[in-house]
């Protein structure tokens, strides 16, 4: 089978599905990306078709009920292939070949604006968390020594409770912060430095971060 999708493209795919990214299976004619976010995060979406921009048909769209900007790609074997990893008994799961898939600090960075949290209290705190609720105990695990497998970055699992219900987050802090923060800056979009605790007092558009091509 030829490759659809590129390295970078498979990088972004792969951060997408660790955090909000969703593929659509259609028995008969294969699966398709479709991605939607609020209009504040129209530049993402651009941003996302721009990668993926030989696989779709139809520019982004906004719909004004939802005030949402979404667009999906045709469907593809690839697409497929990747969600039968991602994907058991109707669960998103870890796959087991995560260490392989997960390399780059692109994903890293894309699964972080989409599922990521900052905590900043200037001047004496940051931290960052990733909300892995969706997962297992194992699976976060497994999460948790890729970062510092493959980013040295450290990080701990906590399962802070609301109204009752346990979810689980892997928190990235003091000792793994300083090394997350240098790994994913270059490859975040301005309409996510609100994520970013040097950005923190700014407005997203007054930030150019360096954009990938």
């Amino acid at each position: 089978m030829v490759n659809i999708l590129s390295q970078q493209q498979q990088d972004i795919l792969i951060g997408l599905l660790l955090g909000d990214g969703s593929l659509e299976y259609n028995g008969y004619i294969g699966t398709r990306l479709q991605i939607k976010q609020t209009a504040a995060k129209k530049e993402y979406v651009f941003w996302l078709y721009e990668q993926f921009s030989h696989l779709v048909k139809t520019p982004p769209q906004h719909r004004q009920d939802n005030n949402q900007w979404y667009f999906g790609t045709r469907y593809i074997e690839e697409f497929t292939t990747i969600k039968k990893l991602f994907y058991q008994g109707g669960r998103k799961i870890i796959p087991s070949t995560i260490t392989k898939l997960f390399q780059s600090p692109l994903t890293l960075a894309i699964w972080y604006m989409d599922d990521g949290t900052l905590d900043f209290r200037e001047k004496y705190h940051y931290s960052f968390s990733m909300s892995t609720d969706a997962f297992s105990i194992k699976e976060v695990k497994t999460l948790q020594t890729v970062l510092w497998n493959t980013f040295s970055i450290e990080s701990s699992i906590q399962s802070p409770s609301s109204r009752g219900k346990k979810y689980i987050k892997l928190y990235i802090g003091k000792r793994g912060r300083d090394q997350f923060l240098q790994t994913i800056q270059p490859y975040i979009l301005s309409c996510f430095a609100y994520k970013l605790p040097l950005f923190k007092h700014l407005d997203p558009s007054e930030t150019e971060p360096v954009r990938v091509r």
